[in-house]
């Protein structure tokens, strides 16, 4: 069933033992007394997951989700399992099926290259204010 489709690609990045751990870290550096204060301030248990802890979260989660699509983007073994057509390569396995035995194109792989890193490049920039804050939270020890 997901021999050859993006969610075969897809399904297995998204069970990430690193994100468990990242995540359980940086909620262990918040404090016991914040949450204690906003149940003394009447707020239930969703309440305070979603008015308190999950906005802490922000940064962490930006951070995790800076680190699984870098690593889902740059995977090359797992899609080239389970992809047969060409047509649905992933960059990296497409860069790779351009060396050829006898003729290498190097404008097109360089292209290919700037077209991989781009990406990455991107979301980095636009969430680098988030990504600095999660990395420097989550070393923290409560």
């Amino acid at each position: 069933g997901l021999i050859n489709t993006y969610w075969g690609v897809i399904i297995p990045g998204m069970a990430n033992i690193f994100g468990i751990f990242l995540i359980r870290q940086y909620l262990l550096a918040i404090p016991d007394s914040l949450l204690d204060a906003a149940r003394m301030d009447g707020a239930g248990e969703f309440r305070i997951y979603w008015a308190l802890v999950l906005p802490l979260c922000r940064p962490i989660l930006v951070t995790l989700a800076i680190f699984t699509f870098m690593g889902a983007w740059n995977d090359f073994m797992w899609p080239l399992i389970v992809l047969t057509d060409s047509s649905m390569y992933t960059l990296p396995v497409a860069l790779a099926n351009l060396l050829g035995e006898h003729v290498q194109d190097t404008e097109l792989m360089m292209a290919g290259s700037v077209l991989t890193v781009l990406p990455v490049l991107l979301l980095f920039v636009a969430l680098q204010k988030y990504y600095i804050a999660g990395i420097m939270l989550g070393g923290m020890k409560g």
